[in-house]
């Protein structure tokens, strides 16, 4: 097993170093000057190409990707000059909100994903089986953006049940923490609660239909019985598989959720970053958010050994 966990602990350095590749040339070969934006239009050349040499731009392309990658390995993303402090302190300042609406999208998700999908496997080809589908089909259609809209035009503005924007640390208090999170969650959630549940079905159908089911069922096993505890578990792998790079998703796609509800995180980071051509901020921001996807990959599949016997034997 450990040796299973450095073997994909270095199978994870190959992504981080073709996702840094593209990013750190995207970026540079974008037109514009970082120089001339920051120091406004009234800047003499002279101003700007020293600015230029002190943010190490007027160096070759491959040694600017090579300093910088250097610095990323050892914690150094760089300073942002726009915000005067080192880019990796600018990212953590703005993660606490990211991770709060990503945590509490995920718990949205869940509570009500697998539910709906263990009822419409339960009850397939019924009324209660399309009409989960046929929401959770409208769900993955409607765009997490347009759905915030609708619920700070409703929730927010018309019964004024919740703040439509902003955020508030947990330190003021549980719920005045929560209620500034719960529109943007659920908005950010449910494309993903539809994603989870009609997964969550079609999972649970394929295992109801193997041989040793069959065999519970005409043994006289009640059908709860062989859901919860024979049917779930084996159907559990491609949910989790799910569960995990939806969470991922959750913290890389909340910028425009963010933007909508003027949530200061990573999102919001970001935009301000790519509007003031902030590379260092910018390429640290992306390479982190990589970094946690994929290490969240790396915990869903180290959870399979957990949830199915068979994959540690096959480790093993």
């Amino acid at each position: 097993m450990k040796m299973y966990l450095v073997n994909r602990l270095f199978s994870l350095l190959p992504v981080l170093f073709v996702v840094s590749v593209v990013i750190f040339s995207i970026i540079h070969l974008t037109p514009g000057d970082p120089a001339a934006v920051l120091l406004g239009e009234e800047a003499t050349e002279q101003q700007i190409k020293e600015l230029r040499m002190k943010m190490g731009l007027d160096l070759p392309i491959i040694e600017q990707y090579f300093n910088w990658i250097k610095g990323a390995v050892q914690g150094d993303f760089g300073v942002s000059y726009f915000m005067k402090m080192p880019v990796l302190e600018a990212i953590t300042s703005h993660l606490g909100p990211t991770i709060s609406v990503a945590i509490l999208a995920g718990i949205i998700s869940l509570v009500f994903s697998l539910p709906l999908g263990i009822l419409a496997a339960m009850h397939r080809g019924t009324g209660t089986d399309q009409t989960i589908m046929g929401i959770s089909l409208l769900g993955m259609c409607v765009p997490s953006f347009l759905l915030g809209l609708f619920l700070v035009l409703l929730v927010g503005v018309q019964l004024q049940w919740l703040p439509v924007a902003g955020y508030r640390p947990l330190s003021e208090g549980i719920w005045e923490h929560l209620k500034y999170l719960i529109l943007p969650s659920i908005s950010l959630g449910a494309m993903h609660t539809a994603l989870i549940s009609r997964m969550s079905r079609s999972s649970l159908l394929e295992t109801l239909n193997t041989n040793y089911i069959k065999t519970a069922r005409a043994k006289g096993v009640t059908e709860k019985l062989i859901i919860y505890r024979h049917a779930l578990r084996n159907a559990f792998l491609p949910i989790l598989t799910v569960i995990g790079q939806t969470f991922g998703s959750l913290v890389a796609g909340a910028v425009v959720t963010e933007t909508i509800f003027n949530i200061p995180g990573i999102g919001q980071l970001i935009i301000n970053s790519v509007e003031r051509r902030d590379y260092a901020v910018i390429q640290g921001v992306v390479l982190f958010v990589t970094f946690i996807y994929v290490i969240i990959n790396l915990i869903v599949d180290l959870l399979y050994g957990v949830v199915d016997p068979r994959v540690r034997l096959e480790r093993q």
